[in-house]
């Protein structure tokens, strides 16, 4: 099984079981979006011995769990599920969470996380975006999922999209080959 150095920042105890079962890890618990000062001092405390890996739903909700503690702990690496991977299957609500997503999706955004580090100058910029209709255009929405997919960078907003572009430091030459291919499978259908 594989084994995880860091604390895994998870919202819930169907989130802590869920993951236990892909990966070895320790984690710590939010327990929603009301993140308490006793729980930010216990992510600050693990940040600091073994690093911290922010690994919330892809929802509203999980989002902004995570932008409260990368705020409060700076540092902390980030692993995302795609809305897609971490939908029950057998719930009659559709709910989305980490608890739905399979064993393998799990392991494979564990793999893939982001290490954030102070403001990045990347050289992608607003015109990239307009020009592979990434924002202001009718497909953007489905662009930026589909990017977001391919780089393990979540789904952002059209004013997320180049902050976290250059939060994760994704060279422009990564972002063009994951855009190719995204306007290559468009092209397909």
């Amino acid at each position: 099984m594989m084994h995880i150095k860091e604390v895994i920042v998870v919202e819930g105890k169907d989130d802590r079981v869920k993951i236990t079962q892909a990966v070895n890890a320790d984690t710590i618990e939010t327990n929603g979006s009301a993140i308490s000062e006793e729980v930010l001092q216990q992510i600050k405390h693990a940040q600091k011995k073994r690093g911290v890996i922010i690994f919330t739903d892809p929802d509203y909700p999980g989002e902004r769990i995570r932008r409260i503690i990368d705020e409060k702990v700076p540092g902390c690496k980030h692993a995302f599920l795609t809305p897609k991977e971490a939908k029950s299957k057998h719930s009659h609500k559709k709910s989305i969470g980490i608890e739905h997503a399979s064993i393998t999706a799990i392991r494979n955004a564990l793999k893939g996380v982001y290490n954030l580090t102070p403001p990045y100058e990347s050289s992608i910029g607003r015109t990239d975006l307009l020009n592979f209709g990434l924002i202001a255009s009718k497909e953007a929405s489905n662009r930026r999922r589909k990017l977001g997919e391919r780089l393990q960078i979540g789904q952002p907003n059209g004013k997320q999209l180049l902050k976290r572009l250059n939060m994760f430091q994704i060279s422009k030459e990564d972002f063009i080959k994951a855009m190719e291919e995204v306007v290559r499978e468009e092209n397909k259908k």
